[in-house]
């Protein structure tokens, strides 16, 4: 049996982020046909089983800086570690736009940053596509989720150290971290940091059903969880 299905993978990166948080969307990228197709130890069914995966990466709208300046040409976001990298969409891109993406990937920015009301928007409509779209929000993630209403009335992981920053910041929600590692509640995944956020992918029963196309039917809301194990 082979998968056609194309999973649509956005990672929204407004400024700038936490460098090993936005590449922990390689995990996904390893489950796709593409990527195991080129390992030749692998039975053949297995990358034949896979969604074959498109990905993008979107920021805000630039600035324009001059008369020929394209305020909607995405432009080169900063990374912690001094990387840098090149967004290929923004939010206005009609390729992104809610209801077009299975998963949105939202790394780790600075807690202390301020968005603008458009990325925000853009964040919560399609957090609201909960039959289709899996909102997936590692580490200080939660704060940008946060400011875009996605936690109200959630289960929420987030960082372990600063629960009682998020709690004092969005009431609405309950926060969990300082017992689990990662937490899902409906279409809405988070955790902690980058290595949780393997172990989220990684060792439930499933990854997110969308990203398999098997078809699963999932009551809702959905809550699974990775509990805390003592060292």
């Amino acid at each position: 049996m082979s998968n056609n299905k194309m999973v649509k993978v956005g990672v929204l990166i407004p400024s700038e982020c936490q460098l090993l948080d936005m590449a922990c969307v390689d995990v996904l990228a390893m489950m796709s046909k593409e990527y195991l197709g080129l390992l030749p130890m692998l039975p053949k069914h297995i990358p034949a089983l896979a969604p074959s995966m498109s990905f993008f990466y979107i920021t805000a709208p630039a600035t324009a800086s001059g008369e020929t300046a394209d305020p909607h040409s995405p432009g080169l976001l900063q990374l912690t570690a001094g990387a840098k990298m090149l967004a290929t969409h923004d939010i206005l891109h009609p390729d992104v736009q809610p209801g077009k993406l299975d998963i949105l990937l939202v790394p780790g920015p600075e807690p202390g940053a301020d968005w603008d009301e458009d990325v925000l928007g853009f964040l919560k409509d399609h957090a609201e596509q909960r039959e289709t779209t899996d909102v997936l929000s590692v580490c200080t993630g939660a704060f940008l989720c946060g400011a875009a209403g996605v936690l109200e009335g959630r289960m929420v992981c987030g960082p372990r150290g600063l629960q009682d920053v998020l709690r004092k910041r969005f009431p609405g929600a309950e926060f969990v971290g300082e017992k689990y590692r990662w937490f899902q509640d409906g279409n809405f995944w988070s955790c902690g940091m980058l290595i949780l956020f393997c172990s989220c992918s990684c060792s439930i029963p499933y990854p997110p059903p969308l990203l398999f196309g098997l078809g699963l039917t999932l009551p809702t809301p959905v809550r699974i969880t990775k509990e805390w194990t003592p060292p």
